[in-house]
């Protein structure tokens, strides 16, 4: 199949329409509900949008087998995530965006229209590249793509399975002010975050099954980049570092990539 960029311009002006739907409907929520934290749940469906884009798009322009199953491992990776910061967050105000709109020139909702909900947008948009070339790319269900298939279902098992150990351990009074290291959680200090960067290095992979789909590798880098260093693992440890025993957990746990617990210096010495 020749690929052709003019499907890619179409496929990818539909997915940003989608993805500009779903921001300003959250936008419209969140200034009714009075909390900007509601684009959290928003960012998993955005996700899910581009994918329902993307689907019909690959049966004008090619096959869609591989359009289908992303479409079917994405809305499973996003309604997830919805729902679990959706029973997560409350009725209050995340402390990010509480301490972004403190810095509010006028409006804060007008300002988080650009600094938040444009912003997200943008992400998603650039994060959904390999979502929007599978669908005019082309080609079978392949042994690369079943690869990529399989890396997502990791990434999906590891992100329900660390938020529901966590959800458990919280939910417990004995564990008040302990730090969660059991489970998945005792090999790496964020499973959450690395099932969320085995997700979209998966996508990549069953993009990359056919040859246009090796260049939105990007897509997962910024997303693994924004898990590590940036809102994800990097600025929860700011808010961990001064909760007693976090030192001693983080000493001995993974940062990201899930090995084995490692001995502290005092267990080695005594």
């Amino acid at each position: 199949m020749t690929f052709e960029w003019t499907a890619l311009l179409v496929v990818s002006g539909a997915s940003l329409a989608a993805v500009v739907v779903v921001m300003a409907a959250t936008a419209l929520v969140a200034r009714r509900v009075g909390r900007v934290s509601v684009v959290d749940v928003a960012w998993g469906l955005a996700f899910v949008a581009v994918a329902i884009v993307c689907l019909p798009l690959a049966l004008v322009y090619g096959t869609a087998d591989r359009s289908l199953l992303l479409a079917v491992l994405v809305a499973a990776w996003g309604v997830r995530l919805a729902v679990h910061i959706g029973r997560r967050a409350g009725g209050k105000e995340d402390p990010r965006y509480e301490k972004l709109l403190a810095k509010a020139p006028g409006d804060p909702y007008l300002y988080a229209l650009r600094t938040v909900f444009a912003l997200q947008g943008a992400l998603v948009w650039l994060i959904s590249f390999p979502l929007q070339v599978t669908a005019v790319s082309g080609g079978s269900i392949d042994w690369v793509a079943g690869i990529g298939a399989a890396l997502i279902l990791v990434g999906i098992a590891f992100e329900a399975i660390g938020d529901a150990q966590l959800a458990a351990f919280k939910a417990d009074p004995a564990h008040r002010g302990m730090i969660m290291d059991r489970g998945l959680w005792a090999w790496t200090r964020h499973p959450n975050y690395f099932g969320d960067a085995c997700v979209w290095w998966g996508v990549f992979v069953v993009a990359a099954a056919q040859w246009p789909g090796v260049f939105t590798v990007v897509s997962p880098l910024i997303m693994t980049y924004l898990l590590v260093w940036g809102s994800g693992a990097r600025m929860t440890e700011r808010v961990m570092a001064d909760r007693p025993g976090f030192a001693e957990y983080r000493e001995r746990t993974s940062g990201f990539f899930p090995l084995p617990p490692r001995r502290s210096a005092t267990a080695v010495g005594s």
